[in-house]
């Protein structure tokens, strides 16, 4: 996995805010915002879901760098149109030595922006998650958190190009609590323009104690549909994108071993869907 500061910065380009709008209500304790750029005028740019673009955050900063970078997953595909959608979640850490609380420089960066702030970009980076050639093949999405984002623009870039899909779409999403469910809360659901689509299914998962920080409950969203998502793990012609957070590998591996029947058995599959191309992550 490369380092950020490894990352090749020399593709550069502005940005204006159009909008800034918070999809998480306002009685949630998480903050996260979703962002409309548009690019500068003869700005060429292409992304596909599941690339990002780089955020550059101008200086000085603490340990004397003139800017910061971070990634972010784009939440649309720009399709030749100007403008980047971007899911921001403002984000703090507590220092493991000192015990002081530090904002994410980028996160805090973009969730003050105003409409009309000009910001510095670079990318695109990753590879994007493939819209399959056959219109029956089935698609499994897993995705935690702000890991929603490239699925977001993935379903509206399929659709879009594909007025019907054969092959069956499942989409599994997990956040702390309900009225966190990114795109899928009263402020924003962009995904119930797609619930009359005979091969599109949603499926939620949230801590069953969010309060204690307990984990988000993807085992029992799975296993209560463990028949049909272990028939479509099987298929030939599956593609399972999984997108979030690193511990949804851990949990995702523990789950599907259990349904399964083995560790053996699940990682032999996994295998084999990833030896075929048909298994794409994007962690963070």
């Amino acid at each position: 996995m490369s380092q950020l500061q490894d990352m090749d910065t020399t593709n550069r380009f502005y940005a204006t805010v159009k909008s800034t709008k918070r999809i998480t209500p306002e009685n949630s304790e998480e903050e996260v915002k979703d962002l409309i750029l548009e690019l500068e005028e003869g700005t060429d740019l292409h992304l596909d879901a599941g690339q990002s673009v780089g955020v550059l955050v101008p200086g000085p900063h603490a340990f004397g760098n003139q800017e910061h970078l971070r990634l972010y997953t784009v939440a649309n595909a720009t399709n030749g149109d100007k403008k980047i959608n971007l899911c921001v979640k403002r984000c703090n850490y507590i220092d493991e030595f000192s015990g002081e609380r530090y904002n994410g420089v980028a996160s805090n960066y973009l969730c003050d922006l105003k409409p009309g702030a000009k910001i510095e970009l670079s990318g695109p980076y990753g590879s994007p998650f493939p819209i399959p050639e056959e219109k029956t093949a089935d698609i499994i999405m897993v995705g935690l958190g702000t890991g929603i984002a490239p699925f977001r623009a993935f379903i509206k870039n399929l659709y879009k190009k594909h007025k019907k899909w054969d092959g069956k779409i499942r989409l599994f999403y997990g956040q702390k609590t309900g009225v966190d469910m990114l795109y899928m809360n009263d402020e924003k659901d962009d995904f119930t323009l797609y619930y009359d689509k005979e091969t599109f299914k949603a499926f939620l998962a949230v801590s069953p104690q969010p309060y204690l920080n307990k984990p988000i409950d993807f085992e029992s969203a799975f296993k209560q549909n463990k028949e049909e998502i272990w028939e479509l793990m099987l298929k030939p012609d599956t593609h399972v994108f999984v997108s979030g957070l690193e511990p949804i590998l851990t949990a995702f591996d523990e789950t599907f071993s259990e349904i399964a029947g083995s560790a053996e058995k699940w990682q032999r599959r996994k295998a084999e869907l990833k030896a075929g191309g048909r298994w794409v992550e994007l962690i963070y």
